[in-house]
């Protein structure tokens, strides 16, 4: 994706001033809601190596095999919980939308994940599915 493009996290910024250098391992998440976004984009983009890298180690799955057929449309942030610069855990709420290529049906996963910050590096533990 080009920097001057508009990030797929749905945060306004282009993706050079969001989630590009994230990716590209320059800087790190300040933030549980950043790592967050910048996770939606690598599931946009199908980015399996910052997804487990940003993962985890306590649960991070062996393998991980996205669906080719998921197509990633929109990210909503509904709340979060601490998570700051200066806490070492938090939660973001959020729903993010999809279509599926191959049928054309639409979906949405709504999700409280839960992060954690060692040495300065926020990771994602897990979530809960919401209705």
């Amino acid at each position: 994706m080009d920097d001057t493009e508009r990030c797929p996290c749905s945060s306004g910024d282009t993706y050079g001033a969001c989630c590009g250098p994230l990716h590209r391992g320059e800087r790190t998440a300040p933030t549980a809601e950043a790592l967050m976004r910048s996770r939606y984009s690598a599931f946009a983009f199908g980015d399996t190596a910052y997804l487990r890298d940003t993962w985890h180690a306590d649960t991070r799955p062996r393998s991980l095999e996205l669906d080719p057929h998921q197509e990633w449309r929109g990210l909503d942030i509904l709340a979060t919980r601490a998570g700051g610069p200066f806490d070492d855990a938090g939660e973001v709420e959020f729903v993010a939308r999809f279509r599926d290529t191959a049928s054309r049906e639409r979906g949405r996963l709504h999700e409280v994940s839960r992060f954690v910050r060692s040495d300065r590096r926020w990771s994602y533990v897990d979530g809960d599915v919401a209705p």
